[in-house]
């Protein structure tokens, strides 16, 4: 007991000892960094203005010394759109810490919002060399890079930040620079990567949807639609998008019911109104599909798409000077697509204007590269005015792009209403004798129809076959395939029929669109309704 008694009183002089050293400890905190903690504290809880408060109070007895309660302000100034000022905090902090990668990733995050994307640039090269491992700085500046237009460098950023890093903005942005491209196919490849790093990711799954459906597998599109719509029931741009496929193929309420649940979310969309419009008017209720088109321009006065489709509702109607007014303002919009000047043509026509039909016909040929309707339609206009000789050129021309698209297997098929006017207007002009068509397959998908021109008075006339071109909404995609209806003789006198409709897909992208086919036809003349045939863009 004893020497455990002396072993004790030998120990309490050492505790003694080491309790020493730490009231001299105390004071060696940097009193400059103090109150980083609530600052923090209240920033988290996005209570700036108390936090505004303490950095106020932080900043002044530190006569502006303390690089943490800059940083904050900044970034609080930034939240309420003072970029500039917060620009000016930013670069105060990297004057106070230069070594900081953050800090300078932070002052060209403020000059990227400024749209100064190159002074951008080259405060983030100077952090990338602080620090070579930041996935995020690769990032920014790929994305930097594609604002001006150095896609090279952009892939090359973007890359070496999943290689550092995987996450999924950096895949829907590299997905975008193979779009930007014109590249679908590499676009594909690197969505369905993200897809399987990120199965649940619904902006993912819709992107890949609607590159699918351009790419005209639908079976696949519908399967990454429905699992988008599996995580999120209400995701928007995978309803539209899975609405306008059901509404390609003519299940016009099944895609109404998917609209009512988008309806919810987004009231006032104008893509989605656009394509409840097309299902009305797929369901022959064009009073209702005008009403949701006013609604849909209304909403977006200057969407071509939702002008175009106003135009194609009005032809149907017989309302030809309603029909002019849409198509012409959609043409000032979309100065460069063929298929609206033939729709003009088709409005023209109908208003007794031979002169100002055959100069829309002609602006359409001199625009148009692979449409066999724009040359067809043409022939039979001129055919009609009795000028042989002009129809004969155009239906060679004709002739060359189906031989064109036949010999590069770009399109095998043709529907069989128009081989069969493609047949008698040859026959007419004792011409297309080694004219090949492919034998048409049995799902034909667009529907076209035909519309009067006026005859000559020597000849009977043949119906003119006019496409009604194609409307997109966000949601779905563009199809450049459109076929039409023939039948041997127009009655002039007669108003033409309604034509049948083929609403399509959108943005992406949009980052999302609606397609529809449709063409005029004379009273007499046959209607036939086929499927419609989506086309994603």
């Amino acid at each position: 007991m004893a020497d455990e008694a002396m072993k004790t009183d030998v120990q309490l002089p050492v505790a003694t000892d080491l309790k020493k050293p730490r009231p001299k400890k105390a004071p060696e905190l940097p009193i400059l960094e103090r109150r980083n903690w609530l600052i923090h504290l209240h920033y988290i809880r996005k209570d700036y203005e108390t936090c505004k408060a303490i950095i106020k109070e932080q900043l002044h007895e530190t006569q502006g010394m303390c690089e943490y309660a800059v940083y904050v302000q900044a970034l609080i100034m930034r939240l309420e759109g003072k970029i500039q000022q917060s620009l000016e905090l930013f670069q105060s902090c990297a004057i106070l810490n230069p070594k900081s990668s953050d800090n300078l990733k932070q002052v060209a995050r403020s000059l990227f919002l400024l749209g100064k994307h190159k002074a951008a640039i080259e405060v983030y090269n100077e952090a990338a060399r602080l620090n070579q491992k930041d996935w995020e700085i690769s990032h920014n500046l790929g994305v930097c890079y594609i604002y001006t237009k150095d896609f090279r460098s952009a892939e090359e950023q973007l890359n070496l930040a999943l290689q550092l890093n995987k996450h999924d903005l950096t895949y829907m942005m590299l997905g975008k620079i193979h779009l930007l491209q014109g590249d679908t196919e590499k676009a594909t490849d690197v969505y369905k990567s993200a897809v399987e790093f990120s199965p649940e990711n619904t902006e993912l799954l819709t992107t890949l949807g609607l590159l699918y459906m351009q790419l005209g597998k639908y079976q696949k599109a519908f399967e990454h639609l429905g699992n988008a719509l599996t995580y999120d029931p209400n995701n928007f741009k995978a309803i539209l998008a899975a609405g306008s496929m059901m509404q390609t193929h003519g299940d016009y309420d099944v895609a109404m019911n998917k609209y009512r649940v988008a309806a919810y979310s987004v009231p006032e969309s104008p893509p989605l109104w656009n394509n409840i419009g097309m299902c009305f008017f797929g369901k022959k209720k064009y009073v209702a599909a005008i009403s949701c088109l006013k609604r849909a321009n209304y909403l977006s006065p200057f969407d071509w798409k939702i002008l175009y489709n106003l135009g194609l509702v009005h032809l149907t109607m017989q309302q030809y000077a309603s029909a002019f007014h849409f198509l012409s303002a959609a043409i000032n919009l979309r100065p460069r697509m063929s298929e609206l000047y033939m729709l003009l043509a088709v409005a023209l026509t109908n208003l007794d204007d031979a002169d100002n039909a055959r100069r829309s016909y002609e602006q359409a040929v001199q625009l148009d590269e692979s449409n066999l309707l724009v040359n067809l339609n043409f022939a039979v206009f001129l055919y009609n005015q009795g000028d042989k000789k002009a129809a004969l050129l155009q239906f060679q021309e004709m002739e060359g792009k189906v031989n064109s698209q036949v010999d590069s297997n770009i399109n095998t098929e043709f529907d069989p209403e128009l081989v069969e006017m493609a047949q008698k207007l040859g026959a007419a002009l004792q011409a297309g004798e080694n004219l090949y068509w492919s034998k048409p397959g049995k799902d034909s998908k667009t529907s076209q129809r035909s519309s009067s021109s006026k005859p000559s008075s020597s000849q009977q006339p043949l119906g003119t076959n006019q496409a009604l071109g194609q409307a997109m909404s966000s949601a779905a995609g563009y199809s450049k395939s459109m076929q039409i209806t023939a039948e041997p003789e127009a009655d002039v006198s007669s108003a033409p029929s309604p034509p049948t409709v083929d609403p399509g897909e959108p943005e992406p992208e949009d980052e999302d669109e609606d397609e529809v086919e449709e063409t005029a036809e004379p009273a007499k003349l046959k209607e036939k309704k086929s499927k419609p045939k989506a086309v994603a863009e």
